[in-house]
Parts: C-alpha cells; sequence; structure tokens
C-alpha cells in the first residue's frame, strides 16, 4: 500500500453449545503387530456397539486414527507391539456424556482413554458475522483516530484479511465417589465464543 493506513480489528461473540464432540481411545499391547491389530479392532467394535446401544446413530461415530508401533522395552525384553484406534463421538445430548463414557468403559475397560471433549455450535453463520461487524467497527475508529492525528482525512477501503478463531472449553468436575461416571462427572458447557480478527486497509481521502 503506497499511501493510506492499515489497522486490525477484532470482534468476539459468544453463544450456546449444541453440540458436544468426544475423542474416545481404544488401545492393546501384544507381543506381535497381528495380534495387537486383531484385538483392538475387537475392542473397538465393542465400544461401537455399546454407544449405539446408548442411542447413537452411524453418522454420530467414526474411527478417526489408526495407529500402531513397538513400545520402547528394556534391553534383553521381549517386543511388544502397542496398536490404537481413535473414535469420534458427535451428539445433541449434551448432558449425555457420563451415560456414554461409562458405556464404554464397561465394553474395554482399561483399554479405553478420553483424548479429549470440546462443546461447539453447529451453525456459527450468525455468531461469525457478528464478531465480524464488530471487528470492522473497530478497524475503521483505529483507522479514523490515527488519520486524524496524521492530518489526513479517512478515504475508501482497498483490501480487508480476516482471520478466525474459536474456543469452547468445557468446565470438568471429577467426583471423588466410586459410583458410575454418569454420575460422578459433571461437565458444564459454559459458553462458547467465536473470534474474527480483520486487516484492513483504508487509501487517504
Amino acid at each position: 500500500m503506497d499511501t493510506g493506513v492499515s489497522v486490525i480489528g477484532s470482534g468476539q461473540v459468544s453463544g450456546t453449545p449444541d453440540v458436544l464432540r468426544v475423542s474416545l481411545g481404544v488401545e492393546h499391547s501384544a507381543p506381535d503387530v497381528a495380534s495387537a491389530v486383531a484385538r483392538v479392532g475387537e475392542r473397538t467394535d465393542a465400544v461401537m456397539d455399546a454407544l449405539r446401544g446408548q442411542g447413537l446413530e452411524e453418522s454420530q461415530l467414526a474411527t478417526s486414527a489408526v495407529n500402531v508401533f513397538q513400545e520402547y522395552r528394556e534391553p534383553d525384553s521381549a517386543p511388544a507391539y502397542r496398536a490404537s484406534h481413535t473414535i469420534s463421538v458427535e451428539t445433541k445430548d449434551l448432558t449425555g456424556f457420563g451415560a456414554l463414557l461409562n458405556a464404554a468403559v464397561d465394553a474395554v475397560g482399561n483399554s479405553l482413554s478420553l483424548h479429549g471433549l470440546q462443546f461447539d455450535v453447529e451453525d456459527k453463520t450468525e455468531l461469525l458475522a457478528q464478531a465480524r461487524e464488530l471487528a470492522f467497527q473497530q478497524a475503521k475508529e483505529r483507522a479514523g483516530q490515527l488519520a486524524a492525528l496524521a492530518g489526513f482525512s479517512l478515504g475508501s477501503v482497498t483490501a480487508i484479511a480476516e482471520t478466525y478463531q474459536q474456543e469452547g472449553i468445557p468446565r470438568v468436575r471429577l467426583s471423588a465417589s466410586k459410583a458410575a461416571y454418569d454420575s460422578a462427572l459433571n461437565i458444564t458447557p459454559g459458553d462458547h465464543t467465536v473470534s474474527v480478527s480483520l486487516e484492513v486497509n483504508f487509501s487517504w481521502a
């Protein structure tokens, strides 16, 4: 840009989550690769069946990663191989996480791991539009101030670049109770925030 001013504006808008995404892992170690792969496949099927038993449909379940590797062992120890599957789960029942986890644990026990969970807003169109408006308003105000300080008048927009971020961190409370997970684990969705940053170039009038 030869003449004019370039500024960055940002806008944040929060919405109520309407979908929960969970990532579960199933692992198994064995003396050889074939056994590890076969066994983890059986246990993954067991978890999938347990989740279907909780009312989830095929479209809500997916195997998102498969890994096989040799475990590190002390010298002169027998080799071992670990196979793992990652299962992605999506549900609109934001209160049913404990029941899902409990069903999966019942199916495979200690072979299960929880990789993470995230609350999200499925359709962010309106949130993004609002955040974009706030970001542009801030950018225009900053540009106007800079133009006045420099003794210029603000002209038209010559270029815009956008970046987008989202935040949806759940609050999780673990109970010391030995009861089932669906009563011992409480998660609160909180708000889901989307952030838009705009780099806006203005010419001088």
